[in-house]
C-alpha cells in the first residue's frame, strides 16, 4: 500500500499529533495521503465518498470504535479497507492503542503483512402506512428503542415471514457479530467471533423472564412491527448514530446487507486473545 486516505476525530486527544507523525512517516516513504475533511454533527465525523481519491488503497482512522465504525458506514460500497487506530477507551475494532508502535502498523501496510476481514453489515428498511420511508445501513447493530419517556415498548416480530414472539422490553437490538461487544453484550446478549455470519436478536430490559437472546442465521430477514398499543415516541438507531422516528403501525425489515465493511488485521491474535485483554485486563 502506498496510497491513504486518513480520518481525524478531532473531538479525541492526541488526534492532531499522532496525525502528524502519521503523515510524516508516510511523507519520508514516499506515500501520498489525503486527510479528511469532514464535518462533525453531534459528535460524529461524517465524510463523502468524493473527498476520497481515487488511487486510495486503505483508509486510516484516528480516534475510536466510534469513528471506525462511520466511517465504514460513509464509505460502503467502495471497497476500501480500514484500519483504526484508538484514542478513546476499549477499541474492540481498532489495530493498535495509544500506547502502540505506530511505525511497525505503519510498516506493516507499506509492506503489505496484513489480513482483510470481511465484516457483514445490516441493512434497515422502514415502513410508514405500507410504504417504504427510509433505508439506512449498519455496521454494529439497528436498535429500537423510546425516545423520552419510561414506557414499556411492546414489539411484535417476525422471522422470514413467520411470527416468532411479541416482546415487552424497554427496545429491541439486532446486532451482527462485529456488534455483539456493544449494546448487544450490556444488554445480555452472547459474545461472536466478528468475522462470523448471523444476526442475534437481543431484547432490552425484557418484562418477562422468559425473554432471551435467539441468533438467527445470515440469510434471515426480521420484521419489528411497533404495536398500536404503545405510547410516547420510539425511534430506530443505526449505529447509535442515524436515528428515524416510528409511530403506531410502523415496521422495520432488516437483513444482511449486500455491503461489508473490510477491516484490516495486522497481527495473529486470535479474537479470543483480544477478548481476554480487552474485557479482563482492562
Amino acid at each position: 500500500m502506498k496510497h491513504f486516505y486518513i480520518i481525524v476525530n478531532e473531538d479525541k486527544e492526541d488526534t492532531k499529533a499522532m496525525g502528524a507523525r502519521i503523515t510524516r512517516y508516510l511523507e519520508d516513504h514516499g506515500c501520498t495521503f489525503r486527510t479528511s475533511k469532514g464535518v462533525f454533527s453531534k459528535g460524529k465525523r461524517f465524510t463523502s465518498v468524493s473527498d476520497v481519491p481515487e488511487d486510495t488503497e486503505c483508509v486510516i482512522t484516528l480516534g475510536g470504535d466510534g469513528t471506525f465504525i462511520q466511517a465504514a458506514r460513509d464509505l460502503a460500497g467502495t471497497g476500501l479497507p480500514i484500519v483504526g487506530i484508538n484514542l478513546g477507551d476499549l477499541g474492540y475494532l481498532t489495530q493498535m492503542g495509544k500506547g502502540g508502535n505506530l511505525e511497525e502498523l505503519l510498516d506493516a501496510l507499506l509492506s503489505d503483512r496484513y489480513e482483510i476481514q470481511e465484516r457483514m453489515m445490516l441493512t434497515g428498511r422502514i415502513y410508514h402506512k405500507g410504504r417504504p420511508e427510509a433505508s439506512h445501513i449498519a455496521l454494529n447493530d439497528i436498535v429500537l428503542a423510546r425516545e423520552g419517556d419510561m414506557r414499556v415498548l411492546k414489539f411484535k416480530i417476525y422471522v422470514n415471514g413467520q411470527f416468532l414472539y411479541e416482546y415487552s422490553a424497554d427496545g429491541v437490538i439486532v446486532s451482527t457479530p462485529t456488534g455483539s461487544t456493544a449494546y448487544n453484550l450490556s444488554a445480555g446478549g452472547p459474545i461472536a467471533q466478528p468475522d462470523g455470519e448471523l444476526l442475534i436478536l437481543t431484547p432490552v430490559c425484557p418484562h418477562t423472564l422468559t425473554s432471551r437472546t435467539i441468533v438467527l442465521g445470515p440469510e434471515s430477514r426480521i420484521r419489528i412491527e411497533i404495536s398500536e398499543k404503545n405510547e410516547g415516541c420510539q425511534a430506530a438507531a443505526f449505529d447509535g448514530g442515524t436515528k428515524v422516528a416510528l409511530t403506531h403501525g410502523d415496521y422495520i425489515e432488516i437483513e444482511r446487507s449486500k455491503m461489508v465493511t473490510r477491516a484490516v488485521k495486522l497481527d495473529d491474535r486470535s479474537f479470543l486473545d483480544i477478548l481476554k485483554h480487552k474485557m479482563y485486563d482492562a
